[in-house]
């Protein structure tokens, strides 16, 4: 291993950042602090491609806090999609109202003002903080975590929960410099997004190959396996199919067809070029007791609601 400097290893991400980085809208001169904002909703565990689409559209709607204010929490859930998550749509919408009505159509410029809106975890705070208004805020995401364990903790993944001892650490890389730690952290999730993946490292692409504590240690093995998050079968399954069949709907869909037993509605058995929502829904063959479960839930979150013609989406 080459040990190097704090200030060497920000001068070495920073440029390989600068030569390699994605081309992202929110990224942009170009860029508002809404539209950072928007992005950093979108992008809790959802992959930039599948936001990207989603985003331009979302923007092209509702380029400010207020526009999504007036509008309705069902065309926010509706124009959300399938980034999955959907109650992140409401929170989002709960947040454009809060900034009109407590900050006059501006996103707050700090950290704390942040953390008051509907939605805004310490992450997000720091996050919209740092990349919005150019604030030296410690940003923590998964592919930083990954980065650091690697780069100075030698572990092949960062421990399953953020802990305190991975704070003071990122703390402790961070540049003294505004700027420059705004750029920092940029640079080091986007090497943990392009280069430092959890699954196959791309480590010959490495601007700090050489002084990676887990290269050194030979590239031990992870000391824990991530669960990841099933999906076949279970009620989130079934919650986003539901609600594919309420975004697709031009008024309030009947009760009982979200929650009868699966039918075929094709003559052809659905091999034909498109398949319905609810086609899709009721090909998943989900129990009774689960659909009806799943519905109930949609509506407590608020995501749908129960109206004497049927189900619909938030008014």
């Amino acid at each position: 291993m080459d040990p190097v400097s704090p200030a060497r290893l920000h001068q070495r991400i920073i440029e390989w950042f600068d030569a390699e980085a994605r081309d992202l809208p929110w990224r942009g001169p170009t860029r508002t602090p809404w539209a950072v904002m928007v992005s950093e909703f979108m992008l809790q565990q959802t992959p930039v491609v599948r936001v990207l689409p989603v985003f331009t559209a979302w923007m092209s709607l509702w380029p400010t806090p207020a526009d999504l204010s007036v509008a309705g929490p069902g065309e926010a859930v509706r124009n959300w999609g399938r980034l999955g998550y959907p109650r992140r749509a409401l929170r989002l919408h709960r947040a454009a109202h809060a900034i009109v009505e407590h900050h006059r159509g501006e996103v707050p410029d700090t950290y704390g003002e942040l953390l008051k809106l509907p939605g805004v975890g310490t992450y997000t705070a720091a996050a919209i903080a740092a990349f919005a208004f150019g604030k030296r805020e410690t940003v923590v995401d998964t592919n930083i975590r990954r980065v650091h364990a690697r780069l100075v903790g030698g572990d092949a993944l960062p421990a399953p929960a953020l802990t305190a001892a991975e704070m003071r650490r990122a703390a402790g890389l961070m540049p003294d410099d505004d700027a420059r730690s705004v750029r920092w952290n940029a640079a080091v999730m986007e090497l943990g997004a392009l280069v430092c993946t959890a699954r196959s490292p791309k480590c010959g692409q490495c601007p700090v190959l050489e002084s990676c504590a887990w290269v050194a240690a030979g590239r031990p093995e992870p000391l824990y396996v991530p669960k990841g998050q099933g999906w076949a079968g279970t009620d989130r399954q079934v919650r986003g199919a539901m609600m594919g069949v309420l975004r697709d709907a031009t008024g309030p869909v009947v009760r009982e067809l979200l929650v009868a037993e699966p039918v075929d509605l094709t003559p052809d058995g659905g091999n034909g070029p498109a398949v319905s929502p609810l086609m899709k829904l009721h090909r998943l063959n989900a129990p009774t007791d689960q659909l009806e479960r799943s519905l109930t839930g949609l509506v407590k979150d608020g995501l749908a609601r129960e109206t004497p013609e049927g189900i619909a989406l938030p008014r």
